[in-house]
């Protein structure tokens, strides 16, 4: 038992490119629950006749390059540097400008640029979409709420990250009501997560560290253990997730 559990640990000293966790996924290490709605399906609805898009925090264009054929015009951001290069390489031959953002206040885009603006899982602040953002056009933004996989966090002894308290559904619809927007649907969802190995998990909290600042396995090694033990008893550990989708329309 102790020899997988070292195995799994040097198992997760893998690197991680784009957005993509197909190393734990594809082969079912880490699986996640259904939601209740496909966001590459209501993408691809908002995108019928659209002909001017931006995907705010494309990550590598993973998603994006799925969503094909893309509107004429379309434009990417990612405040990742490492993402940049991989985004431009995957992105440019299908035509899409990628921008590195910092200052989610301070898009490189002219008032109303966009009729369309996908946002999955990136920051944004709701003034500056509704600036770059033409009358009449779609914000359509999947989001990880701030309770997100929150027994990680219990497990470990280590609070909840402060700097997203409070980042909710009713929070993110007030916000965008309060900035103009009108909300044509707002959802959300706690599918489970599981994972199927002390490894999986471990690749996961290095891939995403504001789940755990400063996360090591020396650091956290004695409750990583006791994790580990529950998955050799169950074969899994779970978790719970907090997704939440917002269908919003620009009026003036």
């Amino acid at each position: 038992m102790k020899e997988r559990f070292e195995q799994g640990l040097k198992e997760a000293e893998q690197p991680f490119h784009g957005w993509d966790f197909g190393y734990i996924t594809s082969s079912g290490r880490m699986q996640s629950g259904v939601m209740p709605w496909s966001y590459n399906e209501m993408a691809r609805s908002c995108m019928q006749d659209t002909k001017r898009m931006l995907d705010m925090g494309t990550g590598g264009g993973e998603l994006l390059s799925s969503l094909l054929p893309l509107p004429p015009y379309t434009c990417a951001t990612e405040g990742y540097t490492p993402n940049i290069a991989i985004a431009k390489d995957r992105l440019s031959p299908l035509g899409v400008n990628v921008y590195p953002v910092i200052d989610d206040a301070q898009l490189p885009f002219a008032d109303e640029e966009f009729d369309l603006i996908l946002n999955r899982h990136e920051s944004y602040d709701p003034r500056e979409v509704w600036r770059v953002l033409s009358e009449g056009g779609v914000f359509l933004t999947q989001q990880v709420g701030w309770s997100d996989c929150r027994e990680i966090n219990d497990r470990l002894g280590i609070p909840m990250p402060s700097d997203y308290a409070g980042w909710e559904l009713d929070f993110a619809v007030d916000q965008l009501v309060r900035n103009g927007f009108h909300i044509w649907d707002q959802r959300e969802s706690a599918p489970l997560q599981r994972f199927y190995d002390i490894g999986a998990l471990v690749y996961y909290l290095n891939t995403i560290p504001w789940q755990v600042p400063d996360f090591t396995v020396e650091r956290f090694r004695d409750p990583l253990w006791d994790i580990h033990l529950v998955m050799e008893r169950h074969g899994f550990w779970e978790v719970q997730q907090k997704r939440f989708i917002i269908g919003a329309t620009k009026n003036n």
